[in-house]
């Protein structure tokens, strides 16, 4: 994939110029809070960057989990993406309508099924749009499916029992989460979920590595919102929040400095906070 640049993002005029290649596909990932009433497959069909398959997070998932949206098992990724026209020798766009969220957890996604050729559209669907490049609408066209061949890393994803490792040897983890519900004072999303954070973790809201155009900050600012945080960006980072979704704007974040090996804890909040047995501290 020697057309693919080095960094995880790439801009609206790099896939417009490589709009309708062969070897591209583009997904959308629009997902939205599960208190947000909005419709992301609706609004797929409504307007979409032509040629896009939807990528459903909620059900590209381990269904057999009580969790919301873990990761599923490579065999259904697999047979999912193939279905969207997505093989080994496809190189892949995501996006999604809010202009970087959701799209870092397929990115991240990817990278954990072992494909790198994956980028990211800085600013979604709405930069695409303010550039003036045409949509789509109504029901897309099939693709022709595609041979994925999934190859898991398991250096990419922290489980339970690896998060309470973590903090055992004062790792470092990176909250996602506002900081109303880091420290507790402003209830989760989920019902059932205690208040709070993991001991040691920092906040760091995923929107503040963000512009108010919903791209990626330059790589001197988001060094510094990141150091600032007070991460050690020489030492691994592991990111969480509320289900695994804006841990990976974090990941992703850090792979635009180069650092492309931060891991997501896939149960983030949604587990550790829905346990009797987990340690918890509330305030800043």
């Amino acid at each position: 994939m020697p057309d693919v640049p080095d960094d995880p993002i790439v801009s609206v005029d790099w896939l417009a110029a490589r709009l309708g290649a062969p070897d591209v596909r583009i997904v959308d990932a629009t997902w939205f809070m599960p208190n947000d009433p909005r419709n992301a497959r609706a609004l797929y069909l409504e307007g979409r960057i032509p040629g896009a398959n939807f990528f459903d997070i909620d059900e590209i998932s381990d269904l057999s989990d009580p969790l919301p949206h873990m990761v599923p098992p490579p065999e259904k990724f697999a047979s999912r993406v193939m279905k969207m026209g997505i093989g080994d020798g496809t190189r892949v766009v995501v996006y999604d309508a809010l202009g970087l969220f959701s799209a870092a957890r397929v990115w991240w996604l990817f990278r954990l099924m072992g494909k790198e050729d994956v980028v990211v559209l800085d600013g979604g669907l709405p930069a695409w749009v303010a550039a003036g490049h045409a949509v789509d609408t109504g029901p897309p066209l099939k693709p022709q499916e595609r041979h994925f061949t999934p190859r898991r890393r398991a250096d990419l994803i922290r489980t339970l029992p690896e998060m309470r490792a973590v903090l055992d040897r004062g790792g470092q983890i990176a909250d996602a989460r506002p900081e109303g519900r880091f420290t507790g004072a402003v209830p989760e999303p989920r019902p059932g979920l205690r208040p709070g954070h993991m001991p040691g973790a920092v906040n760091l809201p995923f929107g503040h590595l963000l512009t108010s155009a919903g791209q990626m900050k330059n790589k001197d600012e988001l060094r510094s919102v990141l150091t600032s945080a007070g991460l050690d960006l020489a030492r691994p980072i592991v990111c969480t929040c509320g289900s695994g979704i804006s841990a990976a704007v974090l990941a992703l974040g850090l792979a635009h400095l180069g650092l492309w090996n931060a891991a997501v804890y896939d149960g983030s909040w949604a587990e550790w906070g829905s346990r009797d047995d987990t340690p918890i501290v509330t305030g800043s």
